[in-house]
Formats: structure tokens, sequence, C-alpha cells
């Protein structure tokens, strides 16, 4: 049983990251029901950031809310986890190409940054290979994609930077088929950790 939220953390954010660690360490299981009022009872909240938790969670694939019936925990979570890894990936590996023929286009002096090592950069790196791809729709679709696998990706910041200014570099240099290929590499490296992590 979760212990109850402090009011400072009472948002429906932190109600969805106690939820969300309790489906990945199977403690909360596929098909089971989320109750909006025991959960606002069990985190001592109302039911309104409980509602904005569910629905977040459901964004990310994690709940499944169906209309009259409530929330339950997703069935097809892992499923769908490593088959958004794949599709992000082609899409990252295109966004990254186009960037290239575009030598970074609008964020070039961002990129640029990014090549020579610099790591305080305002923009997130994967945000800023989007938008230097010039496509509207692709950067949206990447937006909405990456919120969703968030929760599945793998975290080492040293090989991150190291990846990340490869694939400036290539950028930088207009070496689409290059920026492309190490880009492939770098997010192969989340699906490994997916595996790793998740597959049962």
């Amino acid at each position: 049983m979760a212990d109850p939220v402090s009011a400072e953390n009472s948002s429906g954010d932190a109600i969805a990251q106690a939820l969300r660690a309790e489906i990945l360490a199977g403690r909360l299981v596929a098909g089971e029901r989320l109750v909006e009022e025991a959960l606002a009872k069990r985190f001592g909240v109302s039911r309104i950031p409980v509602r904005e938790a569910l629905a977040r969670l459901q964004t990310e694939g994690f709940v499944t809310i169906v209309r009259h019936r409530g929330a339950t925990v997703s069935s097809s979570l892992i499923h769908d986890g490593r088959e958004l890894l794949q599709v992000r990936r082609g899409l990252e590996v295109l966004a990254a190409q186009l960037a290239a023929e575009r030598r970074g286009g609008v964020v070039a002096d961002d990129i640029s940054r990014v090549a020579d090592g610099e790591t305080d950069t305002h923009t997130p790196f994967h945000e800023l290979i989007a938008t230097a791809s010039g496509n509207e729709q692709l950067r949206e679709m990447l937006a909405t994609l990456n919120q969703r696998v968030q929760w599945s990706l793998g975290h080492n910041p040293e090989t991150s930077a190291d990846d990340h200014r490869a694939v400036a570099i290539a950028i930088r240099n207009g070496a689409a088929v290059q920026a492309g290929y190490l880009m492939d590499e770098h997010l192969r490296r989340d699906e490994q950790f997916f595996s790793a992590e998740f597959d049962r």
C-alpha cells in the first residue's frame, strides 16, 4: 500500500509516478482495476489529481480507460513498449538524416555546440534533432512518441553524451547516411536496455 503523498507532491504527476513504479515492479498487474475513489483514499488526496494521473498514464500506455467502466492496468504495456521503441528508432533515424541534409537548419548553432562537446543546451538532444529536421509533422510525432516511451529508456549519461556528440558532428558535416547510422546505433542501446529490463 502506498503512503499518502505529501501536500507538495499531491499533483497528478506525483501520483502517476507512484503508480507507474508499481506497475513496472509488478505490484499492479495487467487487467487490475484502478478505482479513482480507492486511489484517492490511498494517496490521501481528492479524486482530481488521481484522475489527472490516470489520464497521463493512459497517454503513456500504462493504463486503459473505458467509459463507464473505469481504468485498468494495460495488458499490453511491454509488447506496446517494444513496438513503440522500434517505431521511434525509425523516425529518429529519418530526423537525423533530414537534419544532416539541412546541416542543422534553424538550430545549427545548438547542434554545433553539442558537436563541440557542450552539454548545457537548453533543448533536449532528441527534440533538437527533430527541430533540425525541418519537418514539423515529424517533430510532433516524435514529441508524442518520446513521451510514451520515456519510462522504458536506459540512462547512461556518459555514453549518451558521446553518442549525441557523434550524431551532431555528422549533422554539422552534412553526412546524412552517417547521421542516420549513428542515431540507429544510439537508439538500439535503449532497445537492448528494454529487453534486459522488461522482457519476461
